[in-house]
């Protein structure tokens, strides 16, 4: 590891992001441009004094998932996180770690969504980033490992993922999850992340397997959804999605209509964040 060259640059780009790139308020008594040491460090998901050592270095070794978190804290774009990961003394990420990478565009929008529920997504389920409303609209999806991070997975494998929405749902959903992995499978092919995941499937889900086999094939329209939260009861939602081809993810955004009951829950969301009610 090269700490100098390391240090330098977690500094050098610190201090080329402002606090309006990353949706924070400037606030009057900031002296200088960039970011503070502890804003990066949330930012982040870790202590100012472990970011800290490492700028002054002085630090412990990073590991490959806190320097994937460091990236991301600095909105740094795929080339850079490359970069960081080989001054630390590693290889350039597998493309499955770099697929986990959020697109910087996407977190500048992301940063500006921070009162609404949204989310960033990759094409086989696997939540990358959420904001507050979000995970109090649908849980911390960031939280679980393995096959179980992809929802395509837990929908058929954790009966307790399917209690977001209403019964009468269900079936429809299951087929629009099948026709999303099937996409992707298609275009990726044997040896991905989807393909991976379908594997797992046909092999522990009946229902899964016979709606596979029927190769069905998503429309464009996003439908409305229904989420039944456990505290706010029944919320009518648009999903509105922006694609990021590059990078192969997708960013969701939850709205409702203006004067209705669920955009009346969804500003109470945006109040309490992921506390409960």
């Amino acid at each position: 590891m090269d700490r100098a060259q390391f240090a330098g640059f977690l500094r050098a780009r610190r201090e080329a992001l402002q606090p309006e790139d990353v949706g924070l308020p400037r606030g009057p008594r900031r002296r200088t441009g960039g970011l503070r040491r502890e804003e990066v460090a949330a930012l982040s998901d870790m202590s100012t004094d472990y970011y800290s050592r490492l700028e002054q270095q002085r630090g412990p070794h990073p590991s490959e998932q806190m320097l994937a978190a460091i990236a991301r804290g600095l909105r740094l774009s795929l080339a850079e996180r490359d970069h960081i990961f080989q001054l630390a003394g590693y290889a350039t990420p597998k493309r499955a770690l770099r697929a986990e990478h959020v697109n910087p565009g996407m977190m500048r929008i992301l940063d500006r969504l921070r009162d609404t529920p949204a989310q960033v997504v990759n094409l086989v389920g696997e939540t990358l980033e959420q904001t507050g409303p979000a995970i109090a609209l649908l849980g911390d999806e960031r939280r679980h490992t393995g096959l179980a991070r992809s929802l395509h997975y837990r929908w058929f494998t954790d009966p307790a993922t399917r209690l977001i929405h209403p019964a009468e749902d269900r079936a429809a959903q299951s087929r629009l999850i099948v026709a999303d992995l099937h996409a992707t499978y298609t275009r990726d092919g044997r040896g991905s992340r989807a393909a991976e995941i379908a594997d797992a499937l046909l092999a522990e889900s009946p229902e899964f397997a016979e709606l596979w086999n029927e190769h069905p094939i998503a429309g464009p329209y996003c439908a409305p959804k229904r989420i039944q939260h456990p505290e706010l009861g029944l919320l009518e939602l648009h999903c509105q999605t922006l694609v990021d081809p590059d990078h192969s993810q997708a960013l969701l955004v939850y709205t409702a209509a203006p004067g209705s009951e669920s955009q009346e829950k969804l500003q109470l969301l945006s109040v309490i964040g992921s506390q409960r009610l």
